[in-house]
């Protein structure tokens, strides 16, 4: 037996117990946590369902290879591969969709190439911008989110750059 099998329902046992001795209502609190979780869930499906569809167009469009073919002698003069450009524009906007993408470029060059190192190190270092910021935000009713946009695409923008360079100084 594994013992990371029993990690979470131990956690889970350890505070039920901790509330029984503190003579909290631990049902009763679970049930109103879960009702304003679906709360939560309603308040921010509509932002969550404008990013599935605006990502799903990029992609059945064939926006992002066009993207792709224009930006790839400047990315190639920089030093970016640029077969992993569509994983540096999906990437800000879904998780899953950054998922498919990166599955690609690991099927098509292979995970021990320069490309497929780059791409997992871009996968493991940046994050789905656009995503967080929407549920996030929505969850609270943040309706301006003033430099938050900007410092989290400069961020992902530096961890990509940062990707490339850690892959030449360590692999190539």
């Amino acid at each position: 037996m594994n013992l990371g099998n029993f990690l979470i329902p131990g956690i889970i046992g350890l505070i039920v117990t901790y509330g029984v001795i503190k003579k909290v209502e631990v049902y009763n609190c679970f049930v109103e946590g879960a009702k304003d979780g679906l709360k939560i869930c309603l308040r921010i499906f509509p932002y969550l369902l404008a990013m599935i569809l605006a990502v799903s167009v990029l992609r059945e469009a064939k926006i992002l290879d066009f993207i792709t073919q224009i930006s790839n002698p400047l990315l190639k003069y920089v030093g970016i591969p640029g077969e992993i450009l569509p994983l540096l524009l999906i990437k800000p906007l879904s998780g899953s969709g950054a998922l498919g993408v990166f599955t690609d470029v690991l099927t098509t060059y292979g995970p021990d190439s320069f490309v497929g190192r780059v791409a997992s190190t871009i996968m493991g270092s940046t994050e789905t911008i656009f995503y967080t910021v929407t549920i996030y935000f929505g969850a609270v009713g943040v309706k301006k989110i003033r430099h938050t946009l900007w410092a989290a695409i400069l961020a992902d923008l530096t961890a990509a750059i940062m990707a490339v360079i850690t892959v030449k100084l360590f692999f190539y």
